[in-house]
């Protein structure tokens, strides 16, 4: 997608690839399914960006674009959610709304 900018990440000793679009103080997160990528939600991340919001996804470890760790079968629900921490607070980012694949509404 034409605004979404892509960069790399540090977080917890593996490059994270992370897409984003949108600037603002209201954060919206995006959270893959497995085996998923970033790009499941990009139709998403246009439109909240669009509607003032700062939208951000990433492939999680061992996926799309993003590092693989060295054991990748040791990882556990705990990695993710660490390393979702890490992200944010690496972008500076304190408060967020969550949006993931799983939903119920």
């Amino acid at each position: 997608m034409e605004n979404i900018h892509h960069k790399h990440v540090e977080v917890r000793g593996l490059k994270l690839h992370v897409a984003e679009i949108g600037s603002g103080p209201k954060v919206v997160v995006f959270l893959h399914g497995f085996p998923e990528i970033w790009y499941t939600w990009r139709h998403q991340m246009v439109a909240v960006a669009n509607n003032g919001y700062r939208a951000i996804a990433f492939d999680h470890r061992g996926y799309g674009l993003s590092e693989q760790p060295a054991e990748p079968e040791k990882a556990t629900f705990k990695d993710l959610i660490d390393d979702v921490v890490a992200l944010l607070d690496s972008l500076g980012i304190n408060k967020v709304i969550f949006c993931n694949l799983f939903s119920t509404s």
